[in-house]
């Protein structure tokens, strides 16, 4: 079923992944057109179409990787993904694709080596607009957890608030920064390029222990047992083990914020990402252990469809996207 959000109108300009970039630089095409929305997830790639005139996204398709696992199969697939996300749109001529780092966004090219190695320094820009016949401009890319933040602020959690910070939770930790709807990668409290993961925390860094590896460790050395963070979670009502794991979780969780986000000093923190789905199990005790009732901690509001609907917003209202 469409999703339907109501994308505020933007202008100006902000730095994004370190490139300044203003509205003007991305109406050199018609924006009026349907657009393809991709997020590139970890084991499975989205994709929609958006319309700008109502703002909703059409059916979403979503498909595991192929299982060959080379630049060529990746551009058919997403080729045959978007060919299906367009059926019954007319003008689909570009497409805005939320994509991990690290990645070079002004270009297009991938720079990622632990994360489909098979992609690392092509440009993605050029063979995807060479496969659907388009203008190599009109193929974009967005870091997907800038995305996913854009998105809770065009239509989710975080409509509305003036700063906000979007975490997604998986095997690694991805982070953006927003203020009063704009993306921020810089400025008071923000990390730079707006990134936690690699924050020195306990021990070690943030994603030690904030991540899907920090759940299975833990969980394996309370148990010798080794589980998949949702069998971990749907054991946690029964199994006091599990229940400790994410109660710790959330502990640690919230403490990394607190030295984190202090001086940036957020009203919202949305999360996202595979843990997210058992929020339930940590918020609690995250909550709890901040004991600020300034800063609320709340798991997406899109789910899902975040990362596509913000992929959306930096299309229609630039990189920069919605504005409050």
């Amino acid at each position: 079923m469409a999703q339907k959000y109501d994308a505020p109108k933007n202008a100006g300009c902000i730095l994004t992944n370190g490139n300044a970039t203003t509205r003007e630089d991305y109406l050199t095409t018609d924006l009026k057109n349907p657009v393809l929305v991709c997020d590139i997830g970890g084991s499975h790639v989205s994709a929609s179409v958006c319309l700008e005139s109502n703002h909703r996204l059409g059916p979403v398709v979503s498909a595991l990787y192929p299982a060959e696992h080379t630049t060529s199969a990746f551009i058919n697939f997403l080729y045959s993904l978007g060919t299906k996300a367009s059926v019954g749109y007319e003008g689909v001529s570009g497409a805005e694709l939320a994509i991990p780092g690290p990645f070079d966004f002004k270009n297009g090219v991938s720079l990622m080596q632990h994360k489909l190695p098979y992609l690392y320094g092509v440009n993605l820009r050029q063979l995807l607009a060479a496969r659907f016949g388009w203008q190599p401009s009109n193929v974009r890319f967005l870091l997907d957890s800038a995305a996913f933040l854009l998105g809770e602020i065009a239509a989710g959690a975080a409509h509305g608030v003036p700063r906000a910070v979007g975490i997604t939770l998986g095997t690694g930790v991805g982070s953006a920064f927003a203020v009063d709807g704009h993306l921020v990668t810089e400025g008071c409290g923000v990390p730079p390029g707006g990134e936690i993961w690699n924050l020195p925390y306990e021990r070690g860094i943030v994603e030690d222990f904030v991540s899907t590896r920090a759940i299975q460790q833990n969980y394996q050395h309370r148990t010798g047992t080794r589980a998949e963070v949702a069998k971990i979670a749907a054991r946690a009502t029964s199994d006091p083990d599990a229940a400790a794991v994410f109660t710790e979780f959330g502990h640690h969780f919230a403490r990394a914020l607190q030295r984190i986000l202090s001086e940036f000093a957020p009203q919202v923190v949305v999360l996202g990402g595979g843990i997210s789905r058992s929020a339930h199990l940590f918020l609690p005790a995250a909550q709890d252990q901040l004991k600020d009732p300034n800063l609320r901690l709340l798991p997406s509001a899109l789910k899902d469809d975040a990362p596509l609907v913000g992929a959306a917003e930096a299309w229609f209202n630039g990189p920069h996207g919605a504005r409050l």
